[in-house]
């Protein structure tokens, strides 16, 4: 079916004994399409979304040009899904690239379910495909097919030859680099002998890819080109041009140590994109195209918020050794997407909600903004209805056409879906699927209550953007109608679903084991997912030393219900002794026998080594869902559930 459809289009396609079609492209009679997307940028990263340490006058200027979008939504918390989804227009559980695995060696076209996982692991989780097959049709190849000229620039992250961009209907594709990130660094010389971009020492790759960029559009001015510029930056390793660092040093001994946004070599990295964007824009300007040109800016995932820069090599996902550059910034998250609760990798808004901008001249409204809901799988039928491409017979699509929110009419794309059925230990990522509809957001986490089965959170939006009052309990209907939407979801898309995993310890589980112990007036034991507390004293306490931080002011928040009684505490320690003497902060539970949430707030510049909590002064009994422990930009340190 995809052959057809492509001879259909006029799109040549290469078989596997290497003899191509002769069919020939139509002209074509659209406008320019220039999709920029950045990596791991984060949804408050640029000054446009709030973001008050970042300087980014040229995206904020392509703002002033077109529309805004607050609630644009990546398929996907990390790269290669969301990237495929772009191109496909189809949900990664559908393409099985839920995973940014496609620049490993081996070769895997379909997702599975693993075949065992460790005994801490509830569920089993998904082993995604690693190349995107070239049976899916993509928006170069429908686009090539109505005459466009195609090319992308930069990174790509969908596998290497023969899945690479020239095989998947893109006419140039330069660096033409399989690889998660820049070869080991942002500036030249580059690690790898493979990297097809020459420079000289200490030249800049979004420099030189904005360079080549900037040659295809005068090159190709006077006809109908759609040009991908997927940017490097602000992925690991974490790099920038040295002249920058002065100006965001500077800033940042301005600001408070709890400022959510303070990595200046992070700020940096943001405005050597920035720049690039720049070029790009001021290529369109003096070609004469800018009022034929659709200009599209976005990013694949949400922004690292925990310390990547002290790693030999940044979590989630990898991209390369880290820098010397980045040493001096080892402790500093790269950003923070407060108010939204996580990051990359995240199954939290911070993880999908990213920075998106159209500008689409004579349509789009000069300034204006949108709080339309919006993702990735939405642009390909966008740009169909843009170019005046008809979407062929046979090809199925999951994303909807944004056009009339473009418009500034009424647009309404019904249930939007992300499926991450994978773990992932730098952002605490549980397998899950969660589908968004108005307001409201559904959290399915697989197999993820004590005894395996699936555990629910629910979120008011409107109400709760940091996602931190878990309203399941109070709405089961709610609950119920979402979970059926997931239900149909995952049987439409053919998702690999995690299931329980048998080698956990579902019926040992303890208190210990969790990373918790009890006094010898609180006795601690793990059910049904919950720590049951059971206190006959005065001075009932527990401890974990599982708790760690290199820096503060922290937050301890607690979900818990009691029937004990008196006021309870939270104390910090740290260092070789582990002294709580003096160190605590007193809160007042609920003992009502009740579920409430708890947030306390710890003054302690310095970190800590050790927690403990007193969850009351006298006995009864109680119970604890979850504790969690959060750094001062609101990232997730550690969470205990039990």
């Amino acid at each position: 079916m995809t052959r057809q459809i492509l001879t259909a289009l006029g799109v040549a396609w290469t078989c596997a004994c290497g003899q191509s079609s002769a069919a020939t492209p139509v002209p074509a009679q659209g406008p320019n399409i220039l999709f920029i997307l950045a990596d791991d940028l984060g949804w408050r990263d640029v000054a446009c979304f709030g973001s008050t340490f970042h300087e980014t006058p040229r995206i904020d200027a392509l703002a002033g040009r077109g529309m805004r979008f607050t609630q644009a939504y990546a398929a996907n918390p990390l790269c290669s899904p969301t990237r495929a989804s772009i191109v496909t227009g189809l949900y990664p559980a559908r393409v099985g690239i839920t995973a940014p695995a496609c620049h490993v060696p081996q070769e895997k076209l379909e997702e599975r379910i693993v075949d065992k996982g460790p005994p801490q692991n509830r569920a089993l989780q998904a082993d995604s495909a690693t190349r995107l097959k070239t049976d899916y049709v993509t928006i170069a190849e429908l686009l090539k097919g109505a005459g466009y000229r195609t090319a992308h620039f930069g990174k790509w992250h969908l596998g290497p030859e023969p899945y690479s961009p020239l095989q998947q209907g893109f006419d140039i594709d330069v660096p033409h680099w399989a690889g998660p990130g820049p070869p080991g660094a942002y500036t030249a010389p580059w690690k790898s002998p493979k990297f097809a971009m020459p420079a000289k020492p200490g030249e800049h790759i979004e420099d030189l890819l904005a360079a080549e960029a900037v040659k295809f559009i005068r090159e190709n001015k006077g006809q109908p080109f759609l040009m991908h510029y997927w940017a490097f930056s602000v992925h690991a390793p974490y790099q920038s041009k040295a002249a920058l660092l002065p100006k965001y040093l500077a800033r940042a001994k301005t600001l408070p140590p709890d400022a959510p946004q303070r990595n200046p070599l992070y700020a940096a990295m943001v405005e050597c994109l920035d720049t690039a964007v720049g070029q790009l824009i001021r290529a369109i300007d003096e070609a004469g195209i800018a009022d034929r040109t659709v200009i599209i800016f976005f990013s694949d995932n949400g922004g690292v918020n925990w310390d990547a820069m002290g790693e030999k090599k940044a979590k989630g996902g990898g991209g390369g050794e880290g820098t010397a550059q980045a040493a001096p910034f080892a402790g500093i998250p790269p950003t923070s997407n407060a108010p939204l609760r996580g990051g990359k990798a995240s199954i939290y808004e911070g993880g999908t909600r990213e920075p998106c901008i159209v500008v689409w001249p004579g349509v789009t409204r000069p300034g204006s903004r949108s709080e339309a809901i919006i993702q990735s799988v939405d642009f390909l039928p966008t740009l169909l209805e843009i170019c005046g491409v008809e979407r062929p017979a046979g090809m199925k699509l999951d994303g909807r056409s944004f056009v009339p929110a473009l418009r500034g009419e009424p647009h309404d794309r019904g249930p939007t879906f992300c499926h991450f059925p994978h773990y992932t230990p730098a952002s605490g990522a549980i397998p899950c699927t969660w589908v968004r509809s108005g307001e409201w957001k559904l959290l399915r986490l697989f197999a993820d209550n004590e005894d395996q089965t699936d555990r629910f959170e629910l979120y008011n939006l409107n109400e709760d953007i940091g996602e931190s009052h878990n309203l399941a309990e109070r709405h089961p209907d709610k609950v119920r109608d979402l979970n059926a939407l997931i239900d149909g979801f995952l049987r439409d898309s053919g998702a690999v679903i995690p299931r329980a995993n048998p080698p956990y310890n579902k019926g040992g589980a303890s208190a210990a084991a969790a990373g918790w112990t009890g006094n010898p007036d609180l006795a601690l034991s793990v059910k049904g997912g919950r720590l049951i507390l059971r206190s006959g004293g005065k001075d009932p306490y527990m401890s974990s030393r599982d708790a760690s931080a290199d820096r503060g002011p922290l937050t301890v928040e607690i979900r818990m219900k009691s029937s004990l009684s008196g006021p309870g505490q939270v104390f910090w320690a740290k260092g070789k002794k582990l002294s709580f003497l003096g160190n605590h902060i007193n809160f007042a539970p609920e003992h009502d026998a009740q579920w409430h949430e708890y947030t306390v707030t710890l003054p302690i510049p310095g970190g800590l080594d050790a927690l403990r909590i007193d969850p009351a002064s006298g006995p009864g009994e109680g119970q604890i869902e979850w504790i969690r422990l959060k750094g001062p930009d609101g990232a997730l340190i550690n969470e205990w559930r039990f």
